[in-house]
């Protein structure tokens, strides 16, 4: 089985080596495994939650682009588009709001964290929370949803988003899977329910101080810095007093951790050995930049000629969007007619055609005794009893039974076939007079869930 694996990418700020070996290199290492379908996507929605400075959206567009090419993503293996052009994910979105529980979303952990943050200084719990961050998870939802994802690699705090995911979809599910198989003639669900991935082993890089490399707290080096900025930077890591000749501890170490980063094994264990021999710090930095310089390079490289040509940026997009479309433009025509907005045609020619085949067809009738039981039984197109069901204290008893029967008519025959004589569990009801098997039966009720889908 192929597992359908997707990846948002933020497009603000300028990645720096954190992202880099964080989240960049894992993640296009992982594109290249056997059997996974891979979905890498510009979350350029996501970014007008917190941003209304145009120029820096579409600047930080470009440059997320080029930065994930250059970094060796290769588009020819992977899907790669703008969450933008894909008009089914607005589509999408407005379908999933209209079954998305309120009390979900004020659960949201951001929007939570702003009505603490504005009840703790006194102020209107919504001050300035604008509703795309409110809706910020069914969005998520859409892009997730839309491609029918099986594993969506996330980090720690944003596991929550993805079991929203799954909430909202199984809303969905619930609400119009039935629909959605009568229109469609397919079997299963509509959406794919996603799983979280979550990595242990992706890397945290230190910064310039120690602590965790981030925008938030400017201790960051670009991925992408020219070589004599790059340098400075690296000269100005932070490290303790020891001198030359005094052996320094890797453990904790930003610079040793830096370099580890981009080291081979050999190399790693190489510096680990001048630590311990007491390489000075002056001499550790100099290994550090000429190794890092020498990774980053030839990306470096690429990344310019990439910016230099918008052209060739958007065709690669472009392309991306249309292999997407292939995947979303048919969920989204059996998902809109699934909830009633197909053409008029269509479902009249259905309606006509559901009538019709059903007058010809096995029937399930559901009636109560006058031992107050409730009992169904199952008739071919004639009239003759192939199945009689046993007696339940509810009408709801009964008709999970019918439920199930229709339902899995076609996925669950054996064990049917097993149940309808009493071998494996529950007997469900008798076979009518006459028949020397099951067959009948089964095969009633493969026409009944034909003509269902």
């Amino acid at each position: 089985m192929t597992v359908r694996v997707l990846t948002g990418i933020t497009t603000t700020g300028t990645p720096h080596l954190g992202n880099y070996a964080g989240a960049i290199r894992p993640a296009i290492a992982a594109s290249r495994a056997p059997g996974v379908e891979s979905f890498f996507f510009l979350a350029d929605y996501h970014a007008l939650i917190k941003a209304d400075d145009p120029q820096r959206v579409a600047r930080s567009r470009q440059e997320i682009a080029a930065t994930w090419l250059a970094c060796g993503l290769d588009p020819r293996k992977v899907t790669f588009y703008r969450q933008s052009d894909i008009v089914e994910i607005p589509q999408l979105t407005w379908l999933l709001t209209c079954v998305a529980a309120k009390g979900l979303l004020n659960r949201a952990h951001a929007y939570k964290a702003a009505v603490d943050k504005n009840v703790a200084a006194g102020e209107d719990p919504d001050a300035g929370v604008n509703a795309g961050l409110y809706m910020y998870p069914v969005l998520m939802a859409a892009d997730i949803l839309a491609f029918g994802a099986h594993k969506v690699p996330v980090g720690r705090d944003q596991i929550q988003h993805i079991e929203m995911a799954r909430d909202i979809g199984q809303r969905f599910n619930h609400l119009y899977g039935e629909a959605w198989r009568q229109a469609t003639g397919n079997t299963g669900e509509p959406l794919v329910l996603p799983e979280v991935q979550i990595d242990e082993n992706v890397a945290t890089l230190p910064g310039l101080d120690g602590r965790k490399m981030s925008k938030s707290y400017d201790n960051t080096i670009p991925l992408f810095a020219p070589p004599a900025e790059l340098k400075k930077l690296v000269m100005s890591i932070v490290t303790d007093s020891r001198a030359p000749g005094e052996a320094k501890d890797t453990e904790g170490s930003a610079l040793f951790q830096l370099y580890q980063a981009f080291a081979t094994p050999a190399q790693a264990e190489e510096m680990r050995h001048a630590f311990a021999d007491g390489i000075g710090w002056g001499d550790a930095k100099q290994r550090l930049f000429a190794l890092v310089d020498e990774a980053v390079a030839p990306m470096r490289e690429q990344y310019a000629q990439l910016i230099a040509k918008p052209a060739h940026l958007e065709d690669i997009l472009l392309e991306g969007a249309r292999k997407a479309r292939d995947v979303t433009v048919p969920l989204l025509d059996g998902l809109q007619r699934a909830v009633g907005l197909g053409p008029f045609r269509a479902a009249a020619a259905g309606a006509r055609a559901k009538k019709s085949a059903a007058a010809r067809l096995p029937q399930i009738k559901q009636y109560r005794e006058a031992d107050g039981r409730f009992h169904f039984k199952l008739v071919d197109a004639d009239g003759r009893l192939l199945l009689q069901g046993d007696g339940h204290q509810s009408p709801r008893e009964a008709g999970e039974v019918i439920a199930r029967l229709k339902r899995e008519g076609l996925d669950a025959l054996h064990e049917m076939e097993l149940r309808a004589v009493g071998l494996l569990g529950e007997k469900i009801g008798t076979l009518g007079e006459g028949l020397a098997g099951v067959d009948e039966v089964l095969d009633a009720l493969r026409q009944l869930a034909e003509a269902e889908a």
